[in-house]
């Protein structure tokens, strides 16, 4: 039989060998999301409660999972607030720092294509992914890249047809894009489409950078153009409360890609909630940290649109809206 001593000597060992297990175990690794915001700052797309609603959505979206900030995984955060000259940068310093995915906007593609062909990427709102070469299908992209798409050929022809519903006496209509930026040619062609099927005049004004923009308008003013519609890219989306100052001051009703150009003082948006595709988004990291390869990930449509009026902006024009149009808005600024 053990004596007394012994037992506790023997027990004291044994709780020393647990000890020594514990500490030998590693310390359980968190996944790192990198998140790229292209006109927000990094502090405001940092930490568990980010205040750029991208971002917010995005760690929204992972927390309806079940995922915990600190627990399940951490964000490297960086904003290049409407600056493009950093974006390489940005997508080189996600390489350095390996970490586990990256979630970014569509304009970070062209970088992130260049810097990493094995470190997953969740696009929030590609504006073509399969057209710009980023995928080989919707259903089966092959690469490194997945997520979701803003589905803007599709709605370039429906924006265009709302602009004139508001203003049909408007000929011609404006449309201002970027052409350095690849898609936006295909977007041109899809708003001449639906002007020939209707027998609409367009003034094509084309862009190479911001310097140009107030020339396009002078152009506008000088053709009489009764409306203006812009399309999707970067460069506009970043210059939003430049774009419908200048609107305003050549009394130009304008139809723009996204909301947050009504927000920033636009007339009328019609496009993909970028809200719901940030949270959507989530789901793709989900399934990813989980050992989904990208490739095999079909990337998604969107599946709500908003139709966003600012009525300050309409009287300011002195436009009356149709009650048929003023029935589908979803959100009126006042």
């Amino acid at each position: 039989m053990m004596d007394r001593r012994a037992f506790i000597g023997c027990l004291g060992l044994g709780v020393l060998a647990r000890s020594r297990d514990v500490r030998a175990q590693p310390a359980r690794r968190v996944p790192r999301i990198g998140i790229l915001s292209f006109a927000g700052t990094t502090a405001e797309i940092a930490g568990p409660e980010p205040s750029r609603p991208s971002a917010k959505f995005l760690v929204r979206g992972l927390r309806e999972l079940g995922y915990e900030y600190g627990r399940d995984f951490v964000t490297e955060p960086r904003g290049a607030e409407g600056r493009p000259e950093l974006w390489p940068n940005q997508a080189t310093e996600m390489v350095r720092l390996a970490v586990d995915v990256i979630v970014a906007p569509g304009p970070y593609l062209p970088a992130l294509k260049r810097a990493t062909s094995t470190i997953p990427i969740v696009m929030a709102a590609g504006s073509d992914p399969v057209g710009d070469g980023y995928a080989r299908s919707l259903s089966r992209p092959g690469g490194n890249i997945t997520g979701l798409s803003l589905q803007e050929i599709e709605t370039t022809g429906k924006r265009l047809e709302l602009l004139k519903e508001l203003v049909p006496s408007a000929a011609p209509v404006a449309v201002l894009w970027n052409n350095v930026t690849p898609h936006s040619a295909r977007y041109w062609q899809a708003a001449e489409a639906a002007a020939e099927k209707r027998g609409w005049k367009l003034l094509k004004l084309e862009i190479r950078d911001a310097g140009e923009i107030e020339r396009a308008f002078k152009t506008a003013a000088a053709a009489r153009a009764g409306a203006l519609l812009t399309i999707a890219s970067s460069l506009l989306f970043g210059r939003a409360r430049q774009l419908a100052e200048l609107a305003a001051a050549n009394r130009l009703p304008a139809m723009y890609d996204l909301p947050e150009y009504v927000e920033a003082g636009g007339l009328i948006g019609y496009g993909a909630d970028l809200d719901e595709i940030w949270r959507r988004a989530a789901a793709f990291v989900d399934k990813i940290l989980k050992g989904a390869q990208p490739a095999e990930l079909p990337i998604e449509q969107p599946s709500k649109f908003n139709l966003v009026l600012n009525l300050k902006a309409a009287k300011a024009l002195g436009l009356t809206i149709p009650p048929s149009l003023l029935a589908r808005v979803d959100q009126v600024i006042e």
